[in-house]
């Protein structure tokens, strides 16, 4: 049904892709995606030591035989160091993973050509995730494989430039020869067929799997995606050089108060801290955390497993270019 370079890349079926998510992208999930005929995510923050990170590996590919992600997230973390992605990247180079999602510093800043030139050695397919051309560039000169061009409505951390979706993939798709995945505002076929249209290879969406049966959020959480629309996210973090985009909730509305009278970075850590998030995912509290979210929860009505999502969005997004074809008379 679908035939572009991502497909091609990974032998999938539909080129969606699962985003990474702290606490929630694990070994159920990720395979649940990938049997679905899209591209799950292993979300390598989630794992502290190299036993638990290559044991989730390996856990991963005994409930599927498909392709997966991993995500690596560079960015400035109480948590995570510069020794635990030396130790993802390492993993990830033994264990021959399909692919890697690096979001935030580029990995030849963060750890050096070797480490692009050690995971290219392996087989491993490199994305860049970046908001904005110039990142794209460097990412393409490097080595990557590809683009994630990541939106302002994207949940997690948009780049400050805030562009937008429509404006960033065609903007990167044109001055680039690898493939680009659009993020931002993903959830159903017609924002698929969209991205298509811009001149991306395939999607990767994060927030709608969260509200899917396989995901193991709690289900007021689940429930909450369904009653909130579009408007209900909001930037918060802009203050302290780290932008985020997350559900309006008490907790949020504390951080901007904080943020207003020209608080810092220790003021908000007990806030916004990975532990408090991983709480309310597990508690289901909607106020207790920063719920990191994108725009596109305004798409999100119901609670599907991944499968019957993954192919509700391939059927959608056909009848949707289609109906865009029969429209254009030459």
């Amino acid at each position: 049904m679908f035939k572009t370079a991502i497909t091609e890349m990974f032998g999938i079926k539909y080129p969606v892709i699962c985003g990474g998510m702290m606490w929630l992208s694990k070994p159920n999930l990720c395979a649940a995606i990938s049997n679905a005929g899209g591209m799950g995510n292993l979300t390598a923050g989630n794992y502290e030591t190299e036993e638990e990170f290559g044991g989730a590996i390996e856990e991963t590919r005994r409930l599927t035989n498909k392709p997966f992600m991993v995500n690596i997230t560079l960015l400035p973390s109480v948590r995570i160091t510069s020794r635990h992605h030396q130790m993802y990247v390492k993993v990830c180079a033994e264990k021959k993973v399909a692919g890697i999602e690096f979001s935030g510093t580029p990995l030849d800043h963060a750890l050096g050509m070797e480490a692009i030139e050690i995971l290219k050695k392996a087989g491993v397919k490199l994305f860049h995730k970046v908001g904005a051309l110039r990142h794209a560039l460097h990412a393409e000169k490097v080595g990557y494989d590809g683009i994630y061009a990541a939106g302002i409505e994207e949940g997690g951390h948009p780049l400050d430039d805030d562009v937008t979706t429509m404006v960033l993939t065609p903007k990167i798709a044109d001055s680039l020869d690898i493939p680009v995945v659009t993020v931002g505002g993903i959830a159903d076929g017609r924002s698929l067929a969209a991205a298509l249209t811009l001149g991306a290879q395939g999607v990767m969406m994060a927030s709608r799997f969260i509200a899917t049966k396989e995901c193991e959020v709690h289900d007021n959480i689940k429930q909450e995606l369904i009653k909130r629309q579009e408007f209900e996210t909001t930037i918060f973090g802009k203050s302290i050089g780290l932008q985020g985009r997350a559900l309006r909730n008490k907790i949020i509305e504390e951080v901007h108060a904080i943020e207003e009278k020209g608080g810092g970075l220790e003021e908000l850590i007990p806030l916004i801290s990975g532990e408090r998030i991983k709480d309310a995912w597990k508690n289901g509290n909607i106020d207790y955390a920063p719920l990191m979210v994108g725009q596109s929860i305004g798409f999100i009505k119901d609670i599907p497993t991944c499968q019957e999502l993954l192919d509700k969005m391939a059927g959608e997004a056909v009848e949707c270019l289609s109906k865009a074809n029969k429209m254009v008379q030459v």
